[in-house]
């Protein structure tokens, strides 16, 4: 229960390591390492489950201008491994490598997605091109405590995203939509705390930025809807990971990393009475995240994520 909990409250956050000359201490060298590997290690996966696929769900096309605009709901969801860290025990002796435990383990959070028509774009044949949107979203964390574990937004527990999508070809009857897009989120700052046997981590004013944009196309048919898309994302961190030794006295290093990631996905969508239902399905690659403590998997190993959600759009 302690990992989930762990886990929902650090939904948006990237890789946050601490290197090795920053835990000077010999006391709590190890846990120092440990608290910087276990974020490090948890991070990618977890941004992730926050920007998913597509920027609005299932849609790679413009709207065709003011006042036309989409909302949708969503919930992502990753393919993840979450450390172990209920019999985790640091070294008073300084840094050691420790095989640390993961368990397979899906993880997920939603979201809101919206869009608004500019800008039609320019008559080419039976399509337009340079079609605008204003795009956003909304992210939510909650104050989370028990199990050892406490999450505390330090700023408000939402935040909203903006960007912006541009028609490279508006969809119609016989031209798939084709678009791209550039989408900036900033979350909310918290603060997190967990405890293992001998030893308290804690992450202090932990802020994350992340930028994204897609390549994405769509085409409509009767009943249903088909897309793909194909992009990059850039996680921006910084934090203070503290902590305390039983015994052994407390540490305190500022950490941050910046990781980029590249992520192809394909969803569908069936047309119900007033909304769409969309699935997606894709994969994130790329980056290097160095861990001195060994995991079953690598930090920056790929991983499939879901989406399912239901927009409306008028």
């Amino acid at each position: 229960m302690r990992r989930l909990a762990l886990a929902a409250a650090v939904l948006a956050a990237s890789a946050v390591p601490v290197r090795a000359q920053s835990c000077t201490g010999v006391v709590t060298q190890d846990a120092c390492q440990k608290a910087g590997d276990l974020w490090a290690y948890m991070m990618p996966q977890l941004v992730t489950s926050l920007v998913g696929g597509s920027h609005t769900l299932g849609m790679g096309t413009t709207l065709g201008g003011f006042p036309h605009f989409a909302i949708a709901l969503r919930a992502n969801a990753v393919r993840g491994d979450l450390p172990d860290v209920s019999n985790l025990t640091v070294s008073l002796a300084g840094r050691q490598a420790s095989n640390i435990a993961t368990q397979e383990q899906f993880v997920g959070l939603p979201g809101i997605d919206f869009a608004l028509g500019v800008f039609k774009g320019f008559p080419v044949g039976v399509t337009r091109v340079g079609g605008v949107d204003l795009l956003g979203s909304l992210t939510y964390i909650p104050e989370i405590e028990g199990d050892g574990t406490t999450i505390r937004p330090t700023d408000g527990s939402t935040k909203i995203g903006l960007g912006a999508r541009v028609g490279l070809l508006e969809q119609s009857l016989i031209v798939p939509g084709i678009s791209f897009s550039y989408l900036v989120r900033n979350l909310p700052t918290l603060d997190l705390s967990a405890d293992a046997n001998n030893a308290t981590f804690a992450i202090r004013d932990f802020s994350v930025k992340t930028k994204s944009w897609r390549l994405a196309a769509q085409k409509n048919f009767l009943l249903f809807q088909l897309g793909a898309g194909f992009g990059q994302d850039t996680y921006e961190t910084g934090a203070d990971i503290t902590g305390t030794v039983t015994g052994g006295g407390s540490f305190n290093v500022p950490a941050s990393q910046d990781l980029t990631r590249t992520t192809m996905y394909g969803n569908l969508g069936f047309n119900l009475f007033l909304a769409k239902l969309v699935a997606e399905i894709g994969q994130v690659s790329g980056g290097e995240v160095t861990t001195f403590n060994n995991f079953a998997n690598e930090a920056d190993k790929s991983r499939l994520y879901g989406t399912v959600g239901l927009r409306v759009s008028f």
